[in-house]
């Protein structure tokens, strides 16, 4: 009886060893989603910081082959204090209109971070601001998900947050409304009216259409543009932005 029992328990031992090894080597890393904040390493949260201290792949889209990751010179000063191996995956996201040509590099970016996934290696995929908010991890996000890999966000101080703190304004107060664009055409007219604060994303592609539009506005206004939030070239000035200038964020605040 004593030998059948630990004749048994030899048995389950080595059965429940065999399945823990399974498990790991079935092991599926995890897609992380970082805001990085809108330009100063020290605007990361601490878990941000945190993760990209152990992450050991980290994705940094880029809009051009020959034009660095604005977010990786963000987290740069991060990993130069990390002693230990890690690898950067560098797709391209190019700033154009053509939907099919955007999905094939989506869909490109979506797998190579899928076989970092599938080889147990949790990928942070770094982004400007918070992940949530007009980011191309969401383009990403949605086909990693469809996989049922594990996706979590760590969101990202705004570009607009960091723009009104840099400002020294309020973006809202009590019931006022806020109205946040990322472009300027026909449904900004349309709601205009109804917004306390509008913020306007980028407003280097489109300054002479928003001055238009805004001008149309009768009210009493406060209108504050801000460049490079919070970078060392940043600046913050008033009125309408006049160059081309791709990280500009104008703010106009109704008045009574």
């Amino acid at each position: 009886m004593e030998n059948g029992l630990k004749n048994y328990f030899k048995t389950l031992k080595k059965l429940l060893s065999k399945l823990l090894r399974r498990e790991t080597s079935m092991k599926r890393g995890k897609l992380i989603g970082i805001g990085v904040g809108p330009g100063d390493t020290e605007l990361l949260t601490i878990k941000a910081f945190n993760t990209l201290r152990d992450v050991k792949v980290i994705c940094a889209p880029k809009s051009a082959i020959s034009k660095p990751s604005v977010a990786l010179s963000i987290v740069q000063p991060v990993l130069e204090d990390r002693e230990d191996e890690y690898e950067i995956l560098e797709p391209l996201f190019p700033m154009i209109e053509d939907k099919d040509a955007l999905n094939g590099h989506w869909d490109h970016a979506a797998a190579i971070i899928t076989e970092k996934l599938q080889g147990g290696s949790d990928v942070a995929f770094i982004t400007l601001g918070d992940p949530t908010v007009y980011s191309t991890f969401s383009y990403v996000q949605k086909r990693i998900t469809a996989q049922e890999f594990e996706v979590e966000i760590i969101p990202g101080v705004t570009s607009f947050t960091g723009c009104a703190a840099t400002a020294g304004i309020s973006l809202a107060e009590k019931d006022e409304i806020i109205i946040i664009v990322p472009k300027v055409d026909e449904r900004l007219e349309q709601i205009l009216k109804y917004g306390d604060t509008v913020v306007v994303m980028k407003t280097s592609r489109h300054s002479e259409l928003l001055e238009q539009v805004i001008g149309r506005d009768r009210r009493n206004k406060e209108i504050l543009s801000v460049q490079n939030c919070s970078m060392k070239d940043e600046k913050v000035f008033e009125g309408f932005t006049r160059d081309k200038k791709y990280l500009s964020t104008t703010i106009v605040k109704f008045k009574d």
